[in-house]
């Protein structure tokens, strides 16, 4: 079966998103936790850096297979979720930090949906006449 532009479009979408996860979010949680202490908000204990990056790396790669990509989506929805509510309790700035999850779950639901018709089958858009 020939891919669409529309599926290329989420696949293309998807991988940005989990190129980006794995690069800027997981990469320094495993790698470099002292950096990614410094750059979290506060009320974050060190601690949980690393179990945060477990838990992205387990959702980003449930994501990225297909049969589990719904359950990878809806678990890094709880995660930028949590990262939401975290910037917010920091009073961090609303566009850029706080609405940051915000951006990458449309980014990340986007590109699921444009990719697999499954998907599209049980949330259709419909235009409201």
């Amino acid at each position: 079966m020939k891919a669409t532009p529309m599926v290329w479009t989420g696949r293309v979408l998807s991988g940005l998103f989990v190129l980006f996860m794995l690069g800027a979010s997981i990469a320094p949680k495993f790698l470099m936790p002292d950096i990614a202490r410094e750059a979290s908000p506060q009320g974050v204990p060190g601690s949980a850096i690393l179990l945060i990056g477990v838990l992205e790396l387990v959702a980003t790669l449930l994501y990225v297979w297909r049969r589990t990509a719904l359950l990878g989506a809806i678990m890094m929805t709880a995660i930028l979720g949590g990262a939401i509510a975290t910037h917010m309790n920091a009073g961090s700035p609303l566009f850029s930090h706080t609405l940051f999850g915000v951006w990458l779950g449309l980014v990340m639901w986007g590109g699921l949906w444009l990719r697999d018709a499954d998907l599209r089958q049980r949330l259709p858009v419909r235009r409201v006449p």
